[in-house]
């Protein structure tokens, strides 16, 4: 891939754009210019409060997810940064992140994390004790991630772990405690960004390859295809599970149809030497959440817990 090609990891754009210069390194940090890594981080939350049955009357909920999300997805980015500021200086997508590049300190880098967790501790406030606890558990899995490309074929697997974690949160402020079918939606979740994420690891395998961090797209090597249609096969399986205990009726299940038909359509048109096209596969991953909170939304609220 020429330079030409290559999308960076953080562009002056949009809203982030008409900042003040001095701002704007800190919200490329956050990558608020590239709002779809938490939109992914958000979805399993709010499929939660839907299947759980309280999408509607709970939606404050959902909304104080979505900040949630905003806050501690870009709080994951700096941290990320700050662990890989040096690798990231050697892989063309990444080294114009303001870290790589200098365009921020890593002292004041750690002063815009500790902020971005301060919000984040004010969406965790209006959460009920058990699910507090539940996200509060989520940090330890969040401090290890940055390290699981240097020591497995597999940090999809972790990311999925980590953004799937609002599924937990979610389920467990309307149900009170965690169910199997809330598990199974959290699992589904998992198998979704394994799916996903390895479809994003593709624009970066020559890098990775050299500098000699791992991902699942290397794993998978000629076999990605198949193998994030086997993910994406799973987190419909446990997804429709999930739903299951919900609602035990063939009818119900059909709700997942559509986003069967994304998942299809994203397999079927990737082209895995070609970056742009498996980012735009990645990026509609947006549309395939929106898909799962319709058919949570229309179980949960036409069933009772």
């Amino acid at each position: 891939m020429s330079p030409a090609e290559i999308t960076p990891d953080t562009e002056h754009r949009g809203l982030v754009g008409a900042l003040p210069a001095v701002l704007r390194p800190f919200a490329l940090l956050a990558r608020f210019d590239r709002p779809i890594g938490w939109w992914l981080l958000f979805w399993p939350g709010a499929w939660a409060v839907a299947l759980s049955g309280g999408a509607i009357e709970r939606w404050d909920l959902i909304a104080w997810l979505l900040l949630g999300a905003i806050a501690m997805r870009g709080a994951g980015c700096v941290y990320n940064d700050i662990v890989d500021r040096d690798l990231d200086k050697q892989v063309a997508r990444t080294r114009s992140r303001p870290l790589a590049s200098g365009a921020v300190s890593l002292k004041a880098a750690w002063a815009w994390l500790v902020l971005l967790c301060l919000i984040g501790l004010g969406v965790l406030v209006q959460l009920r004790p058990y699910a507090a606890v539940v996200a509060l558990l989520s940090l330890a899995p969040v401090a290890a991630y940055p390290f699981m490309k240097r020591i497995t074929w597999w940090p999809q697997a972790w990311l999925g772990i980590v953004f799937s974690w609002a599924a937990l949160v979610g389920w467990s402020q309307i149900a009170g405690t965690l169910t199997v079918a809330g598990l199974l939606l959290y699992a589904g979740s998992i198998a979704w960004v394994i799916g996903y994420d390895t479809i994003y690891a593709l624009q970066d395998r020559e890098d990775d390859a050299l500098i000699g961090v791992r991902s699942s797209a290397l794993r998978m090597g000629t076999k990605v295809r198949p193998g994030v249609a086997g993910f994406y096969a799973a987190a419909l399986a446990l997804w429709g599970g999930a739903i299951w205990l919900i609602r035990p009726d063939p009818i119900a299940l059909a709700a997942l149809l559509p986003v069967a038909l994304h998942f299809i359509w994203q397999i079927t048109t990737l082209d895995p030497a070609d970056g742009a096209g498996a980012l735009h596969r990645f990026r509609s991953n947006r549309f395939a959440g929106l898909l799962m909170f319709g058919a949570c939304f229309v179980v949960g609220t036409t069933s009772t817990l």
